[in-house]
């Protein structure tokens, strides 16, 4: 697992397999980013058989099958669609081209698991939203600084039973390094990447609706900028929003590209969550300058003063419920009514945003 580099970042996790040998068998394909990693893993560790693995450069396929030589290189992606055998396909396109490829992957009755962003525009949302309704598929979202994350992951545990009372605010921080040799070209265009608050706020708004236990939310303010790579004139590197949830919750998320090399991971990735009894403070990644490990949880309330690690202690739940969703036509480990929201308020805030310098 590379900590230093965001793009190749795939935590793994303990084998905790919830199905039989063979019971479910799954694909990839558009190795475009690296998360795709971290997407298989969750799901083989989880009990998945990854059968096909197929991308237009070979190179791509080679490296994901060197990880999982289990798997064998598809000839086409029609090959992955035609089988009957693959209940899903996993997939970290390019940003713009996720929403097509997972109308295309459902219509051929399959369910779809995309790397966040899930979406660069509105109209995809809404093609997608039909394609479901149209099929019953799944379009589920890797949203992996919850999903991936034991703190995360236990403070939801927390908030659930009660730990701090009601959910007030929600405070995200996504600071990301840049590593800008290694970045693909469509990476610095907004056409292909569709904006900081549309691509790594997506993380920040998910968790916001999880932890307040909110259906919707408005957003009140966004910002956007381009501060430090100016010679990517379409590139964004600093971006916040303000949000008002539902149920009364509020939110403030900033998010950047702007993590120093000196820091020891890619991101000082922080959640801190109100509630009207205590406080959860979240340091995802790293204590820095105190611990280089992550996965810190430190929890105050009106019986205790806590720091809890996480690592290794919670694991990764999610990808298990996903497979028996799956299988079982379930919603236990995301509703799409979620997956979606998150993915609509991300877009709306990139496209209200006010530039502030570019």
């Amino acid at each position: 697992m590379a900590r230093g580099d965001g793009m190749s970042y795939a935590p793994e996790g303990k084998v905790r397999p919830v199905v039989e040998p063979g019971e479910f068998v799954f694909a990839a394909t558009r190795l475009d980013h690296g998360h795709i990693f971290g997407q298989c893993n969750g799901l083989v560790e989880a009990g998945g058989v990854l059968k096909w693995v197929y991308d237009p450069d070979p190179k791509k396929a080679e490296a994901l099958l060197g990880r999982f030589p289990e798997a064998r290189a598809a000839e086409s992606e029609d090959q992955i669609l035609q089988d009957p055998k693959v209940k899903l396909v996993a997939a970290a396109a390019v940003p713009n081209q996720r929403g097509p490829l997972g109308v295309r992957v459902m219509r051929h009755g399959k369910d779809y698991f995309t790397d966040k962003t899930p979406f660069t525009k509105l109209e995809q949302l809404q093609e997608a939203r039909s394609a479901v309704a149209e099929t019953g598929c799944k379009y589920m979202v890797y949203y992996s600084e919850r999903l991936h994350n034991e703190s995360a992951m236990y403070a939801g545990d927390l908030i659930k039973d009660g730990a701090i009372g009601r959910v007030v605010q929600v405070i995200g921080t996504g600071p990301h390094r840049i590593s800008e040799k290694s970045r693909p070209d469509w990476f610095w265009k907004k056409e292909t990447f569709g904006g900081i608050l549309c691509d790594i706020g997506s993380h920040q708004i998910e968790q916001f609706l999880y932890y307040s236990g909110a259906e919707d939310a408005t957003v009140a303010h966004s910002k956007i900028a381009n501060y430090r790579w100016k010679k990517y004139p379409e590139f964004e590197d600093f971006g916040d929003a303000t949000l008002i949830a539902d149920n009364g919750a509020t939110n403030y998320f900033r998010v950047d590209w702007l993590t120093p090399d000196g820091l020891g991971v890619w991101g000082d990735g922080r959640t801190i969550i109100l509630g009207t009894h205590g406080f959860i403070e979240l340091r995802k990644y790293i204590d820095i300058a105190r611990d280089s490990s992550g996965d810190h949880l430190y929890l105050a309330n009106d019986e205790v003063e806590q720091h809890i690690e996480c690592a290794g202690n919670v694991g990764f739940p999610f990808f298990g419920q996903l497979i028996l969703d799956c299988l079982n036509r379930t919603e236990n480990a995301m509703t799409q009514a979620h997956a979606f929201k998150a993915a609509e308020l991300c877009l709306k805030a990139q496209e209200q945003a006010v530039v502030v310098e570019n």
